[in-house]
């Protein structure tokens, strides 16, 4: 629209030049136009070629559909963007061109400056629809986020905290993956289901320098006979997470009609996880001799091969407050039943 309105200017300038004899105006309007049309070719055909690449590249499996269309879209916002500039600069001269008719340096017509303001009404509307375009482009039903938590750890034996077997401080649990978020109903958006897939890091840290042990098909804590800096018990977990979350997100109205944006207000989501144990080990330090001694003991220790529990998250925008708690014991046949629970921060990133 804004370069269909550019020529039409051009061509009445250059008509009533013709008419009125001014064949230097009409010299000068013509190189503009020119330059306006080199411009767009030029542009363009560095789009296709581009976009030809990107191609290609998704034929060879080096990237990915959303990521081709990710890039497209980048180069093709790249190459309007430099299409403008260059366009305003031709269409700064063909303002210059007029102004030198208003002067009298060139003899004007009495249309001019009428056309002059068509092309700045025309420029702005052109501006206006594209920053329009730009805040609804995009706009997707699922979406996806890379999510990172990480908190204290400890462990729960009939509804108690063992804070005293274990440190509160010391034990810590950290996890991070990807998810989708997909939203559940087509003109609302409260309700999401959210789900994907993570690594997780249960460290919990025995108190008065006591370490795990396994007696038969028990594993219980024992004292050392030496004095350890530091004991600490790790499992890790590949989880798949789900969960009904409740965004409070408002809804953005354009031209008469919504779009919906997630994590831009208050989030809340329930649901749980499930998953396999892939590694548990312990790893004990201490010195001895005035040398620094770093042991790592890796087995199964009877843990529970899978997981299975309950998770929580309420916050504001990617931040939240996030809780855990395993339905299932951490070890299998233990006669006391020690249920992990953790309480940090989660960001879930788009």
């Amino acid at each position: 629209m804004k370069n269909f309105t550019i020529y039409l200017v051009i061509l009445i300038f250059l008509f009533v030049s013709k008419v009125m004899g001014q064949e230097t105006f009409e010299s000068k309007a013509r190189q503009i136009a020119n330059k306006i049309e080199k411009i767009t070719k030029e542009e363009k055909a560095t789009l296709k070629e581009e976009v030809e690449a990107v191609n290609v590249q998704l034929s060879e499996g080096k990237i990915t559909q959303e990521q081709a269309d990710k890039r497209k879209k980048e180069l093709a916002e790249v190459r309007a963007t430099i299409i403008e500039q260059k366009v305003t600069e031709a269409q700064n001269e063909l303002n210059d061109l007029v102004q030198q008719k208003v002067d009298g340096k060139i003899k004007e017509g009495d249309s001019i400056k009428k056309h002059t303001l068509v092309i700045h009404w025309n420029d702005k509307e052109w501006k206006d629809n594209k920053k329009r375009k730009d805040s609804i482009r995009g706009e997707k039903r699922t979406t996806s986020q890379f999510v990172f938590a990480m908190g204290l750890n400890n462990m729960m034996v009939d509804g108690k905290l063992q804070d005293s077997n274990y440190s509160f401080i010391g034990s810590h649990f950290y996890e991070w993956g990807f998810t989708y978020n997909s939203r559940l109903m087509k003109n609302d958006n409260l309700l999401h289901a959210k789900y994907g897939l993570s690594l997780m890091y249960n460290n919990i840290r025995p108190t008065d320098n006591r370490s795990f042990v396994v007696d038969g098909d028990q594993t219980v804590l024992q004292t050392n006979a030496i004095n350890l800096d530091e004991s600490r018990f790790r499992n890790v977990y590949i989880v798949l997470p789900v969960h009904l979350e409740f965004d409070f997100s408002k809804p953005k109205i354009v031209n008469g009609k919504t779009y919906f944006k997630t994590h831009q207000s208050f989030r809340f989501g329930i649901g749980g996880y499930a998953g396999i144990n892939v590694k548990s080990k312990q790893i004990l330090k201490y010195d001895q001799d005035d040398l620094d001694y770093k042991t790592t003991i890796k087995g199964d220790y009877n843990v529970n091969n899978f997981i299975y529990g309950l998770s929580s998250y309420i916050g504001y925008k990617e931040v939240s407050l996030y809780m855990k708690y395993d339905l299932n014991p951490l070890f299998q046949d233990n006669l006391v039943k020690e249920n992990n629970i953790s309480l940090g921060v989660r960001l879930d990133l788009n």
